[in-house]
C-alpha cells in the first residue's frame, strides 16, 4: 500500500478520504494553514521564522518532532499569535471547518483555550463569539457545496494557569450556543487534574461533559486523577493506560495480558481513548514502547477491547489529517474497512452530543462505509 502525498489511500477499492469520519481531538490553534499564518502575521507585525507556506510547514513539523510535549507546545506561540483578533479567530475557525469537510469529516469537536487569545483586548466571550461565527461560516460554505458537517466547541482551560473555574463557567454559559464540552490541557506532568477540582465540581453540578488530557506526558496517576477528580467522560490521548497492562506471554497472534485495576476499569466502562498516533510519537508519549508507529500500543489496546478513537491532535504541527492517520494505521497494522468503521463508531458514540444525534452519526457512518 502506498500513501499518497495528501495522505489518501485506496482501501478495498475505496478512497479513505471519501469515507465519513468523526474527529474528537483536534486543536484549533494546532490546525492553522501556514499560508493563513503568513497573511495574518504581516499586518500585526508578527515575525515569522519562514515566510513561504511550504517552508513554514516544514518548520512546524521539524520543531514539533522533539520527543517532548513541552517543546512541542512552544510552536503554538506562532499560531496563537495570529489568533488575537475577531477577524483572525473567525478566519482560522472557518478554514478549520472547511479543511475537516475536505477530509471527509461529518462531525468534529474543536478544542481551544479562550484565555490564550486576549492579548489584543478581546474578552473571553468575544473570543468565543468570534470562533462560533467562523464555525457557522464554515458550515455554510460546506452546505453550499452539497456536503454536510457539524462542529462543536470544546472550551479548554490551561492546567498550569488559575482560571479553570472561570473557564468552566464560560463553557456552561455557552451551552446550546455552540459549546458542547469542556477540556483541560497544557503541560501535564506536575499539573494534575486534582488542582482544578473546583472547576470540575462546578461542571459536574451542571451535568456538563468533560474530557481531560491525561496519559500523554504523565502516566497512570494522571489518568486516575482525570477520572476521579475530573469525572472525565473521555481521556485526551490516554495512551499511557497501557502502562497498567502487563504482557504475560506472546505466542504468534495470541497475547496474554494481566490488567491493572485502572486499565480494567477504563476498558470495562468503555471510557474512550482519544489516541493521536503521529502526535504521540512526536511528543514522546509512547517512548516507553519505542519510537516507530509499529511500537505504539494502539493495536494492543484495540485488540483488548478498549474504546479507541483515532485523532489528529494538531494538524499543522504533525502535518497530518484524519485520513492520513487512518492510512498510517492501515499501513502499520493491516487494518481493513471493518476496523476503520469500528473506530468511527467508537468516536460517534463518544461525541458530546445527545444520544439521538449520536445515533444519527452512527447511521451516516454505516451508510457511508456500506456504500
Amino acid at each position: 500500500m502506498s500513501i499518497e502525498s495528501d495522505g489518501d489511500v485506496a482501501i478495498q477499492g475505496t478512497s479513505l478520504r471519501s469515507l465519513p469520519k468523526v474527529s474528537l481531538h483536534d486543536h484549533l490553534d494546532g490546525a492553522v494553514r501556514p499560508q493563513t499564518i503568513i497573511e495574518l502575521a504581516e499586518p500585526i507585525g508578527l515575525e515569522l521564522p519562514k515566510t513561504d507556506a511550504a517552508a513554514l510547514g516544514d518548520w512546524f513539523a521539524t520543531r514539533s518532532d522533539s520527543g517532548s510535549l513541552v517543546e512541542y507546545l512552544k510552536t503554538f506561540d506562532l499560531t496563537t499569535g495570529v489568533m488575537q483578533t475577531p477577524e483572525g479567530l473567525t478566519r482560522v475557525a472557518r478554514e478549520f471547518v472547511e479543511d475537516l469537510a475536505d477530509d471527509g469529516v461529518i462531525y468534529g469537536e474543536m478544542r481551544w483555550a479562550p484565555e490564550q487569545h486576549l492579548t489584543r483586548g478581546l474578552s473571553l466571550a468575544q473570543a468565543v463569539d468570534a470562533v462560533q461565527q467562523g464555525i457557522e461560516e464554515g458550515e455554510d460554505v460546506v452546505d453550499r457545496s452539497g456536503r454536510s458537517i457539524r462542529v462543536g466547541q470544546l472550551i479548554t482551560a490551561l492546567r498550569h494557569a488559575d482560571r479553570s473555574r472561570e473557564i468552566a463557567e464560560l463553557a456552561v454559559d455557552y451551552r446550546g450556543r455552540g459549546v458542547v464540552g469542556f477540556d483541560l490541557a497544557g503541560p501535564e506532568d506536575g499539573f494534575a487534574p486534582s488542582k482544578h477540582r473546583a472547576a470540575f465540581d462546578y461542571l459536574a453540578e451542571n451535568f456538563f461533559p468533560v474530557t481531560v488530557h491525561a496519559g500523554e506526558a504523565a502516566g497512570i496517576d494522571s489518568i486516575r486523577s482525570a477520572l476521579l477528580d475530573g469525572r472525565a467522560l473521555r481521556l485526551g490521548h490516554g495512551v499511557r493506560i497501557a502502562e497498567d497492562l502487563e504482557i504475560i506471554s506472546e505466542e504468534g497472534d495470541e497475547v496474554q495480558v494481566q490488567f491493572g485495576e485502572l486499565a480494567r476499569w477504563v476498558r470495562d466502562r468503555e471510557i474512550p481513548l482519544e489516541l493521536s498516533p503521529s502526535s504521540n510519537l512526536q511528543t514522546g508519549a509512547v517512548a516507553a514502547w519505542g519510537t516507530a508507529l509499529i511500537d505504539h500500543p494502539f493495536d494492543l489496546l484495540y485488540q483488548l477491547g478498549f474504546a479507541v478513537t483515532v485523532n489528529v491532535d494538531n494538524r499543522t504541527m504533525s502535518r497530518t489529517s484524519l485520513t492520513r492517520e487512518l492510512a498510517l494505521l492501515v499501513e502499520t497494522f493491516g487494518y481493513d474497512l471493518d476496523d476503520l468503521e469500528a473506530f468511527q463508531f467508537n468516536a460517534a458514540a463518544a461525541s458530546f452530543l445527545p444520544v439521538e444525534e449520536r445515533e444519527e452519526l452512527v447511521e451516516m457512518i454505516a451508510e457511508g462505509f456500506g456504500a
